[in-house]
């Protein structure tokens, strides 16, 4: 699914109505789900993932960034979705806050099984949403497979190509690497 808001797009893996109402399910379901990101990914993930941002970004002005969290925190479960989840995020880590508006989140919820691609306006614009879902829809495999860096690397990889043609061969970015290389895990 695809949602255009003021400034961003966010595409989600799963049709979900983000006018959710409280779920006492899925907050239970938040709150015993043990397993945290550091789970899923290891340290050698986390430089893979890191080494395939740098390449990615290199020779264009986009940026990436990447956070995988285990379960949504429980204040947040009862009321929202992995959807609205992920928009706060992109907020919080100031994604949005590139000099050319071209900062993308990966956010992938480890309880929900969920993968969320949060856009700013200044790549979107360029993009079909169908090569949106083709990126999330190629990480969906090796996630059942519980390779979640591969996964990622995989995303990334194909955003770095969706920048390069955006942005063209454009090798100057006078305001060099904005946002952190290194996924967040929470």
């Amino acid at each position: 699914m695809v949602k255009q808001i003021e400034t961003q797009t966010v595409i989600s893996t799963k049709h979900i109505d983000v006018t959710s109402k409280p779920s006492l399910k899925r907050w239970l379901k938040h709150v015993l789900y043990f397993k945290s990101a550091k789970h899923a990914l290891n340290t050698d993930d986390c430089d893979k993932i890191a080494e395939t941002i740098a390449q990615a970004e290199n020779g264009h002005r986009g940026e990436i960034q990447v956070i995988v969290e285990g379960s949504l925190p429980s204040h947040f479960a009862l009321q929202h979705t992995t959807q609205q989840r992920a928009e706060y995020l992109f907020a919080k880590y100031r994604v949005w806050d590139t000099q050319f508006n071209s900062g993308v989140l990966i956010y992938l919820n480890l309880c929900e099984h969920a993968v969320e691609i949060v856009a700013d306006r200044g790549i979107d614009g360029a993009v079909h949403e169908t090569c949106w879902q083709e990126i999330c829809q190629s990480m969906l495999p090796l996630f059942k497979a519980q390779q979640f860096g591969d996964g990622l690397c995989v995303a990334i990889e194909q955003l770095g190509q969706l920048f390069s043609q955006y942005y063209g061969n454009n090798t100057h970015d006078p305001e060099g690497n904005e946002l952190s290389n290194r996924p967040r895990l929470i």
